[in-house]
């Protein structure tokens, strides 16, 4: 299950040679990666922004894959142990193309659904690398992991009990709530005292107890706090209570940390020094295995962190309207397709790449939904027409994965960026689509309008 990292002075040539490729291509990407603005267009690498608006249409996601690649590259770097996994949060965004781009780089899956496993394995994942780890979920669909071959994430006692009489030859991971309030909002705060996820940490005697009874074995141990944490400190303190939780399980083969790395979502913002953290959890990491003399993989499992800062969300201005006290820009798009600001009071950058030179003014950006359904409050941006084009950056995340067909709209495009070339993705939704899986009961056949 893991990276095999190997300091300098172990080095082979062939090693010495892969390094500095690997190196080249990471600088390389780095310079691509970035929306940037090159006489007067705003690109993604070497395409601009208004050239994919008129070839794909819009709404849109656009997702740069070689920045994704640097994120991968970038976290794995962080990290001086000897067995390091990344396991992609596959819920951020679970394109098959973004899956199949994770499997080239080496990545394992952190999978929440039967669902997200199928996809991964279609993806050409082993499902010794896709680690379940669902909740509230029926036994039924474990199983059915199970039967797969997947890696299972135990969250509740019950479970552990079960999993003890039925499959007592099967190794389980076990998630621990370590009571700890961290995230950037209280709706992806998910390891303190009152959250559904994970076992309570003043549980652990009652757990120690069935483990030992029912001969289970035990070969992970995990925790997952919450999303977008800037404090390290809050993160180096549930990862000691974990540690001290791993001393009781001798045949573990892994500890996994979850995630929750924030990303910058506008200039001059906070986010987390992924460098200084991957020094400061090394350090832990390989003080706790000389002390313990365990062989350890050292897991974490980042959505957000490698797709956000990735994706683009393009919308075509419909309207201006001006109110007694307010600028509304009406957009082609809604919470629909983008949920997140009306959803957790998200932050996305919004940029109008039709207007460049424009004088900024003040502008309350909003969708088509029939809902209060607003992208930005009093946001400047470079003057507004209609027909403008408006880029939404941080986009990669949480957005078409939570995007759905509210008001019998229409799910948007996306298309894929590597390398200087645009690839489609996902098709446009079409009308047909609403209908698909819809079944016409017979006692209204009689009446059907023709179109």
């Amino acid at each position: 299950m893991g990276h095999r990292w190997l300091p300098p002075t172990l080095w082979t040539f062939d090693t010495f040679i892969v390094e500095i490729i690997r190196n080249f291509a990471f600088a390389l990407h780095s310079k691509l990666q970035l929306m940037h603005l090159s006489d007067g267009i705003y690109k993604v690498q070497n395409l601009a922004f208004t050239d994919l608006a008129q070839e794909y249409g819009t709404p849109l996601f656009v997702y740069d894959a070689n920045k994704i690649e640097s994120q991968y590259h970038r976290m794995v770097n962080a990290f001086d142990v000897e067995k390091l996994k990344i396991n992609y949060a596959c819920k951020a965004l679970t394109n098959i193309n973004i899956l199949k781009l994770m499997h080239g780089l080496g990545s394992g899956i952190d999978a929440v659904s039967i669902e997200e496993i199928k996809l991964s394995l279609l993806a050409g994942f082993d499902p010794q690398a896709i680690v379940f780890t669902p909740n509230s979920v029926g036994i039924d669909e474990i199983e059915e992991a199970i039967g797969l071959g997947v890696r299972i994430n135990i969250d509740n006692i019950e479970m552990l009990e079960y999993f003890g009489h039925h499959y007592p030859d099967l190794k389980i991971c076990i998630r621990i709530n370590p009571h700890v309030m961290a995230g950037g909002n209280s709706k992806i705060s998910v390891g303190h005292i009152d959250s559904k996820f994970g076992i309570s940490i003043h549980q652990m005697p009652l757990v120690l107890r069935i483990v030992e009874n029912q001969k289970i074995h035990v070969e992970g141990i995990h925790m997952h706090t919450g999303s977008d944490i800037l404090d390290v400190e809050v993160f180096q303190y549930a990862a000691d209570i974990l540690f001290n939780q791993a001393r009781h399980f001798p045949s573990l083969d892994y500890i996994d940390f979850g995630s929750g790395f924030k990303v910058k979502y506008k200039e001059n913002d906070i986010e987390t020094d992924i460098d200084q953290f991957g020094k400061l959890m090394s350090d832990k990491f390989n003080t706790f295995c000389k002390e313990t003399g365990m062989d350890l993989t050292l897991v974490f499992e980042p959505g957000k962190f490698l797709v956000s800062e990735s994706g683009y969300f393009l919308a075509t201005t419909n309207i201006i309207k001006q109110t007694t006290s307010t600028v509304f820009a009406g957009i082609n798009t809604g919470f629909n397709h983008m949920i997140r600001p009306m959803f957790y009071n998200a932050y996305h950058e919004i940029i109008n790449i039709s207007n460049v030179t424009g004088i900024p003014k003040l502008y309350t950006v909003v969708g088509y939904i029939c809902e209060t359904d607003t992208f930005a409050y009093n946001r400047k941006i470079n003057q507004i027409s209609p027909g403008d084009i408006l880029v939404f950056k941080n986009a990669g995340a949480y957005c078409f994965s939570m995007a759905s067909n509210y008001n019998s709209r229409l799910l948007p495009a996306e298309v894929m960026i590597k390398d200087g070339e645009s690839y489609l993705i996902r098709k446009r939704q079409e009308f047909d689509d609403l209908l698909t899986n819809q079944v016409e009961a017979p006692i209204f056949k009689a009446e059907r309008v023709s179109s």
